[in-house]
């Protein structure tokens, strides 16, 4: 380690999840650079949007890369160059060839919102709420060329409940995440990386635009965690009779009829039971509580959705 315990650290993460673990090794290191994602179009002007952990860096004074490719030789010696002790990375977004991999003198470490070997791969938060999974949480594992199959140094559960969605449960993972990296670092000497196990690999797969309609004749638990593990990006959406409906909150109950038929004030049926939708969002309006729609709307009893 250099100095009293403090380590020569690049960073590189690109999404708001990234921030809170940037905000922590800040305190306790010293971040020779950060590399995110390029800035992209947009906004209604599309006019170039700095990442959130790009931003946060910025803020914190830090030195910031945003390389489209780290696999020329230019960009690997650059990123060797930096002479760091270890790399951590957080939801960074570009795969790292075998000689970035190898710069660091510890390697690299990545923060994984899962309980590996289950949900590798890029949404591991929205698919374990969306698979009823009753639990899931952080892993730090060492990285190696494959898709999240490298030993694991640490980790740390959290419960899936009925209140999570995917917003909510993202927070908790980040905030997680960024004490159990700092916790790890701390005690890295110390730590015995403990292979994967093959048994119970899943992969979850990035979410894909299509998947986000609700399926009414799927019953209703499953109904219910889609939309709750898909709030509130990219969201759920359904069309009813006066345009789209985004859900953004819902639970299972009991309830009988044809499938999107609305039963009772935003109370659904599915092929089997029925969800009470408790948040929405008609397209160009904020998201609301179920009640304050239904004064814009009035009763929507017998409407189908689709």
């Amino acid at each position: 380690m250099s100095g009293a315990g403090r380590l020569r650290l690049v960073f590189m993460g690109t999404p708001d999840f990234a921030v809170p673990a940037l905000e922590a090794l800040h305190a306790a290191h010293e971040i020779v650079c950060v590399y995110t994602q390029p800035p992209r179009p947009a906004g209604r002007g599309k006019q170039p949007r700095l990442t959130p952990v790009h931003a946060r860096a910025e803020a914190l004074g830090l030195p910031v890369r945003h390389p489209a490719s780290l696999k020329g030789a230019e960009a690997q010696a650059e990123f060797a160059a930096l002479e760091a002790d270890v790399a951590v990375v957080v939801a960074y977004g570009l795969i790292l060839p075998q000689p970035v991999l190898d710069a660091p003198r510890l390697g690299c470490l990545n923060i994984h919102a899962s309980l590996l070997p289950r949900w590798r791969g890029a949404a591991p938060i929205q698919r374990a709420i969306m698979a009823g999974d009753t639990e899931t949480g952080i892993c730090i594992m060492q990285m190696e060329a494959g898709l999240d199959t490298g030993p694991v140094l640490a980790r740390a559960a959290t419960p899936i409940t009925e209140a999570d969605s995917g917003g909510r449960l993202h927070d908790r993972l980040a905030a997680m995440g960024a004490a159990l990296i700092a916790e790890t670092l701390a005690r890295l000497d110390a730590l015995e990386p403990v292979p994967q196990t093959e048994a119970g690999v899943t992969y979850a797969a990035k979410i894909d635009k299509a998947e986000a309609q609700v399926d009414w004749t799927r019953p209703a638990e499953e109904v219910a965690r889609h939309i709750r593990g898909l709030a509130p990006f990219p969201g759920a959406w359904c069309e009813a009779p006066f345009g789209r409906l985004k859900l953004l909150d819902a639970r299972a109950v009991a309830g009988r009829g044809e499938a999107g038929e609305v039963l009772s004030d935003l109370v659904v049926a599915c092929g089997n039971g029925a969800v009470e939708l408790r948040a929405l969002q008609r397209e160009g309006k904020r998201a609301m509580p179920a009640e304050d729609l239904l004064r814009g709307t009035g009763s929507m009893v017998g409407l189908r959705l689709s």
